[in-house]
């Protein structure tokens, strides 16, 4: 891993001309917009169907199946000298009972969008085409997350159009605990990732079946 704070996800910035805040409540052709409800407060995000077309899939189908709900923003990866600087990171964690199966790597110089403050971008771990439901949401640039001679990079695909005041809150919790790449970066008391809905187009479910409703374990 390049990135010094990063090491198992990505981040985003759009190719095409981004979103502005005020047309955050209106729909923006090759675009699919989602409000995540946090227990700090929302944040809305444009996704990026047209640039990249098989992360965003990937994304709106834990939305549309419920899988982010219930979920936490678990990773403040600040830098510390300069802690309005890094990303957080949510999602499904490590929990198998809400995973579906993982998406292949979009790179940045597949799909030209780059990581840029306020982009969303998959996690991942050793493997670049392990993503599935884990994401992050940068707070300034990030270039050494794009692709490069023999760098993969990650697979940023979105950005925050709504709610920055939300992600530098959860950036600015306390954190400590973790290992490896993860060291001092979880969140001591995760944020609440209340829902996760879709705002644009119509919500196209599995049809999966979901154990962690029904008190599986795995």
């Amino acid at each position: 891993m390049r990135h010094p704070i990063l090491a198992v996800l990505a981040l985003l910035t759009l190719a095409a001309a981004p979103v502005t805040p005020q047309q955050a409540g209106k729909p923006v052709p090759g675009m699919v917009r989602v409000r995540i409800v946090t227990s700090d407060g929302p944040i809305i995000l444009a996704l990026d169907a047209r640039h990249a077309p098989k992360t965003t899939a990937n994304f709106l189908a834990y939305v549309d199946d419920g899988r982010l709900d219930g979920t936490t923003f678990y990773r403040a990866a600040r830098s510390k000298n300069a802690p309005t600087y890094g990303f957080i990171q949510g999602g499904i964690g490590t929990d198998a009972r809400r995973m579906l199966d993982a998406v292949p790597l979009e790179p940045t110089s597949q799909t030209g969008i780059r990581h840029l403050d306020t982009t969303v971008s998959m996690a991942h771990g050793s493997n670049p085409d392990s993503a599935t439901g884990n994401f992050a949401i940068m707070l300034g640039a990030h270039p050494s997350m794009d692709a490069g001679p023999n760098y993969p990079g990650y697979a940023a695909f979105g950005h925050v159009v709504s709610g920055m005041e939300t992600v530098r809150r959860i950036l600015a919790k306390p954190i400590g605990g973790g290992s490896g790449p993860m060291k001092g970066q979880m969140i001591l008391n995760p944020v609440r990732l209340i829902r996760a809905e879709r705002l644009d187009g119509v919500a196209k479910p599995t049809g999966k079946v979901k154990p962690w409703l029904l008190g599986v374990k795995y």
